[in-house]
């Protein structure tokens, strides 16, 4: 099914409507569509290297509108008045990511803000997940956007960069090794920033144990799937 949908995606390439799918795929994949952006974007950038920031332009903007999109669903659709899941909470559950998932997520967001969406964003973790569960958790919409400008920014002009500088032969590294590089960078980026907070924050706050949050009362409403109100 993936490799069906993997190949479907690249047959746009070959398209003159090909900028319009890549837009539209950037934008499904931010929100419930299992491919991501990178493959249709390389293809395109290979086939018209002058074009490959504008490639990587339009795939950004897609992938922003649809993370808005996103986090909407988290914050209006996903739970009901009386406390439980809708509809499409529950199609998500059963066919694109696990409950446990889910929650571990919306715990992430009490503790990281900023960088779990950046994380998300840069490297390949099913970015759909972490903009669902923003809207749900109710993170800072204007931060959330600022996270996934930068971090997908950064991914996919980083890629047309490539292209753009070493063209065809860039492929099968890209293919090979983006993800492990994407994890890397991030970690060494999150890494020195803490490292920053360390020596100039104050100890006593980041050290301080946490009072119950939130976001951790509502995991719980949707653990037990009570009548309790949101």
């Amino acid at each position: 099914m993936i490799k069906r949908l993997y190949n479907w995606v690249l047959s746009w390439s070959e398209s003159r409507w090909g900028w319009l799918a890549l837009f539209i795929l950037a934008f499904c994949e931010s929100s419930w569509f299992p491919i991501p952006p990178d493959i249709l974007l390389i293809a395109l950038c290979l086939g018209a290297i002058k074009k490959s920031f504008r490639f990587a332009a339009i795939c950004l903007a897609g992938s922003i509108i649809g993370a808005a999109v996103g986090y909407g669903i988290g914050h209006f659709l996903w739970i009901t008045p009386t406390g439980d899941p809708t509809a499409i909470a529950t199609f998500f559950f059963n066919h694109v990511f696990s409950v446990e998932g889910f929650n571990n997520v919306g715990a992430l967001f009490d503790k990281y803000n900023f960088w779990i969406v950046f994380t998300a964003g840069f490297t390949p973790l099913p970015y759909k997940l972490f903009t669902i569960a923003g809207g749900l958790f109710d993170i800072n919409f204007l931060m959330f956007i600022i996270a996934s400008i930068v971090s997908r920014g950064l991914r996919f002009f980083v890629i047309a960069w490539l292209i753009w500088r070493f063209g065809a032969p860039i492929k099968a590294f890209i293919d090979k090794y983006f993800n492990l590089l994407a994890t890397l960078f991030t970690t060494l980026l999150i890494g020195f920033a803490a490292l920053a907070i360390w020596l100039f924050g104050d100890a006593s706050e980041v050290s301080a144990e946490p009072e119950t949050t939130t976001t951790e009362l509502i995991i719980e409403d949707i653990e037990s799937c009570d009548t309790t109100d949101l």
